[in-house]
């Protein structure tokens, strides 16, 4: 990786299964914006000791074409830095970047809105490098209910169409922000894993957005993971610190066991940006949700991923457990679904 092993300030032990790890982000978000020269911004990740990341590229208030022209400028970015970034379409990708020292990057839809109910876009996305697709964000739409509205909305006909299409296409097919009801039907309906790509449990706060132990548990039996989000007001009141990152992660393996369990921090770049949209969107992110109880919104850095590693020693975990937490059991799923 392109920083020195005790760059971060950690033990010696720590930085060395750090640096040799693969460590693995499963959701991130750049400004949607088709601006090519910010991905200059994923070098936050590499100076983390981060190998892979999947970046959102727009979610369910995002136009198909704005979606697309964003898709589009951060592929041809990504494409013109081969020097310092690889565009993963499998998970062979992604070891071969962890060789060459570089990040391996992939693309998300936080939504199917982008899709405009039409199924054939969505091997359009696939070619462009979306490897993961959630379902519905915080809503309900054409595909299927969210976790801000009402909890019995599941997958609707041409939400089941979609799946059986991810599975066919080898997108990971993902539950965050969808509906209790949505998330069991993406369970029973998906021929392939299905993750929590960027969730924290409910047995850490209550709170909408976050998801129960039943839920966990059925994910893990599909033999997906559920990749622990790094938002403040998801892991306690407003709280981003790495403490209460790894209270997170700790439950959630009390949960469903340490091969069940990774990161997706959803750490936000442009943060003023994010408050701003907060404040005028309050259909999509709800007063009763919290979301407007607490400004400026906190988040995790990936910067604080070695700090993660370090404490995860010091509770106890052995080295199979911190090496599938930080990034290979995201790996495993990748190379059962992407291939």
């Amino acid at each position: 990786m392109s920083a020195p092993a005790n760059a971060w300030g950690i033990d010696e032990a720590a930085a060395v299964l750090h640096t040799d790890a693969i460590v693995w982000d499963q959701h991130g978000c750049l400004p949607l914006r088709p601006d090519e020269d910010s991905v200059d911004q994923l070098e936050l990740y590499r100076s983390a000791g981060v190998d892979a990341v999947s970046i959102n590229i727009g979610f369910d208030v995002t136009s198909p074409l704005d979606t697309f022209k964003v898709t589009a400028a951060f592929r041809r970015g990504i494409l013109a830095r081969p020097e310092r970034f690889l565009l993963a379409s499998t998970a062979a990708d992604v070891r071969e970047a962890k060789r060459s020292g570089r990040l391996a990057v992939t693309f998300d839809l936080e939504g199917t809105e982008p899709l405009d109910g039409e199924l054939a876009l969505l091997s359009a996305y696939h070619a462009l490098g979306v490897r993961t697709v959630l379902i519905a964000y915080n809503q309900a739409n054409r595909a299927g209910g969210g976790c801000h509205d009402d909890p019995e909305v599941g997958l609707t006909a041409f939400g089941r169409e979609l799946v059986v299409e991810m599975n066919r296409l080898g997108i990971l097919v993902d539950a965050t922000h969808c509906s209790p009801r949505t998330t069991y039907d993406l369970f029973e309906l998906s021929s392939q894993p299905v993750v929590f790509t960027h969730s924290v449990a409910k047995g850490v706060k209550e709170h909408d957005r976050n998801i129960t132990d039943d839920q966990m548990r059925a994910c893990a039996a599909t033999g997906g993971v559920v990749g622990v989000n790094g938002v403040g007001i998801f892991l306690g009141e407003n709280d981003a610190s790495t403490e209460a990152l790894v209270r997170a992660v700790d439950y959630a393996v009390g949960v469903v066991g340490p091969e069940h369990v990774g990161l997706g921090l959803d750490y936000v770049f442009d943060q003023d940006e994010l408050n701003a949209y907060l404040e005028e969107h309050r259909d999509t992110f709800p007063a009763g949700g919290g979301y407007g109880d607490y400004f400026p919104h906190r988040f995790v850095s990936p910067l604080q991923m070695p700090e993660l590693t370090e404490a995860l020693i010091g509770l106890g975990y052995d080295e199979a457990a911190l090496r599938g937490i930080l990034g290979g059991n995201f790996l495993r799923v990748a190379e059962q679904v992407w291939g």
